[in-house]
C-alpha cells in the first residue's frame, strides 16, 4: 500500500505540458534575446563568432533547467517526453536560440551515444555537449567511399594499450568548430566490409588531424576534410565495442536521417537558424513581384504549402510509429526523403515565382530565392542520398528483395576498391 501511495505522489508532482509551457514562457522572456524580424542575428555556420555565441546561448539554457528536455537527467537533460520539447521550441520561436549545435551534436551524434556509448561516455560527452561546453561532429564520409558508408578504408590498428588511425574524411559538418568527431575506422580486413569496423570518438584538435575548409558554389565554407595521420586514442574513444562499428554507425545514421527531416525530438528551438526561422510566406512573395493575382502562382504556391503540411504531420507520425514498435526504425528513412522532396520543391517554385528576380533582381526577398536554389542539393545528399533513402524504404521498410551486390559476404581485403 506503502508503494501505491509513493507511487500516486511523484506522479502528482509531475509537471504537466502546459505548466512547464508557462514556465519557459516567463523564463524565456527574462533570459533569451528577443529576434528583431528586421535583423535577425547572424548565424552562418562557417563562421567561428556564431559558434561562440551558440555555445553561449546554450550555457544560458542548462543554467536556466532547459537544456536536454528528452535526454536522461543521469546525463545532465530533463528525461521529459517530446511533448515538453515540443512545447518549449513553440515558446521559443521569437527568441535567439543555438539552433547551430542541433545538427550534427545534439541530433545525431548525442544521440547516438546515448544508445550506443559506455556509459563513461554519455556522462562525460552529453552532459558537455547540454552546457555548451563540447561541439560534437561526424567523421564518416571518405574521399573514395561516396555513398558506400561501409566500405570505408580509413584504418585504425592497435598499438600496445592504444589505437593508432589513419586515414581521410570529408564533408564533415562544421568540423572546425567542434571538439570531438565521431569517426568510423576499419579494425579487420578479413572479414565483409560490415563486419570489420569499429566507431570511436576522437578529439579534433588532436595534432595527427590536418583540417581544411571546403569552399561550395554559394560560398560557404561550412563543410571540412580531414586528414588523420597517426592519431592515438585508449580503449576508452570506442564507441559500442570492437568490430561492431556498423550497429553504432547505422543507429547514427536513424538519427540523421530523422535529424535531417526536422523531426528530432533531442533539437532545441524550432525553426531555421540565424532567426530566419518562418518559412517563405508566397503570399507575400508573389505581392512583390507584382504576381499576386497569377492563377498559375497561386497554384505553384498551394502546391508548396500541401507538401510542407503533410511534412510537418509526417515527422510526428514516424516518431510515434517508431517508438510503439508498428513501423521499424529504418522508417525515420521516410521523414528524411520526404523532407528533401518538400524542400527542393519549395526552392523550385521560389524561383519559378521570382523568375529573373532571383538572379538579378535587388536584395530582398526574390534574391533569396535565388541563393537558396544555389544550394538546392546538398538537402538530397545530406544524411544520405536520396536514392540510399528509397533503397532503406523499399528493402527495410516495404521488404522488398535486396538489390545485388558483388562485395557481399567477401572478406574485405579481397574486393576491389578505388586507390
Amino acid at each position: 500500500m506503502a508503494e501505491v501511495f509513493a507511487a500516486e505522489s511523484a506522479a502528482a508532482d509531475v509537471e504537466s505540458v502546459d505548466e512547464f509551457r508557462l514556465r519557459a514562457r516567463a523564463w524565456l522572456a527574462e533570459n533569451m534575446p528577443v529576434i528583431d524580424p528586421a535583423e535577425p542575428p547572424a548565424a552562418h555556420r562557417d563562421e567561428e563568432r556564431c559558434w561562440l555565441r551558440a555555445r553561449e546561448l546554450q550555457k544560458r539554457l542548462y543554467d536556466g533547467g532547459f537544456a536536454g528536455i528528452c535526454f536522461p537527467g543521469e546525463y545532465g537533460g530533463l528525461g521529459l517526453d517530446y511533448e515538453y520539447q515540443q512545447a518549449f521550441d513553440q515558446e521559443s520561436l521569437g527568441y535567439e536560440m543555438p539552433l547551430i549545435l542541433n545538427t550534427p551534436t545534439f541530433t545525431i551524434c548525442c544521440a547516438t551515444l546515448l544508445d550506443t556509448a559506455s556509459e563513461d561516455l554519455k556522462r562525460r560527452h552529453i552532459g558537455a555537449a547540454l552546457r555548451g561546453d563540447e561541439v560534437l561532429v561526424q567523421l564518416l564520409s571518405e574521399p573514395s567511399g561516396g555513398s558506400d558508408l561501409a566500405g570505408v578504408i580509413t584504418r585504425a590498428e592497435r598499438d600496445g594499450d592504444r589505437w593508432v588511425i589513419n586515414g581521410a574524411k570529408t564533408w564533415s559538418t562544421s568540423a572546425f568548430a567542434a571538439d570531438y568527431g565521431l569517426c568510423l575506422a576499419r579494425t579487420n580486413w578479413d572479414v565483409p566490409k560490415h563486419e570489420g569496423l569499429t566507431m570511436f570518438l576522437v578529439p579534433i584538435k588532436h595534432p595527427g588531424i590536418t583540417l581544411r575548409r571546403i569552399t561550395q558554389l554559394n560560398g560557404s565554407t561550412e563543410f571540412c576534410e580531414e586528414f588523420l595521420d597517426g592519431v592515438d586514442v585508449a580503449d576508452d574513444a570506442v564507441v559500442g565495442t570492437v568490430n561492431d562499428g556498423w550497429s553504432v554507425a547505422s543507429r547514427q545514421l536513424y538519427h540523421e536521417r530523422r535529424a535531417v527531416g526536422m523531426s528530432s525530438e533531442f533539437a532545441s528551438g524550432s525553426g531555421s537558424e540565424g532567426g530566419r526561422s518562418k518559412p517563405v510566406n508566397y503570399v507575400a512573395l508573389a505581392k512583390t513581384i507584382g504576381m499576386a493575382d497569377n492563377e498559375r502562382v497561386q497554384q505553384l504556391a498551394g502546391r508548396a504549402l500541401v507538401h510542407r503540411a503533410v511534412s510537418d504531420q509526417l515527422g510526428g507520425h514516424v516518431y510515434r510509429s517508431v517508438r510503439d514498435g508498428s513501423l521499424p526504425a529504418a522508417a525515420g528513412t521516410l521523414i528524411r526523403l520526404f523532407h528533401a522532396e518538400t524542400t527542393t520543391l519549395e526552392m523550385d517554385i521560389g524561383l519559378a515565382i521570382t523568375g529573373t528576380s532571383g538572379v538579378v533582381g535587388a536584395e530582398g526577398e526574390g534574391l533569396q530565392a535565388g541563393l537558396r536554389y544555389l544550394a538546392r542539393q546538398a538537402v538530397c545528399l545530406g544524411g544520405g542520398t536520396i536514392e540510399m533513402a528509397r533503397n532503406v524504404i523499399g528493402e527495410r521498410v516495404l521488404n522488398f528483395p535486396r538489390e545485388y551486390a558483388a562485395d557481399r559476404g567477401v572478406p574485405f581485403n579481397q574486393v576491389r576498391h578505388g586507390n
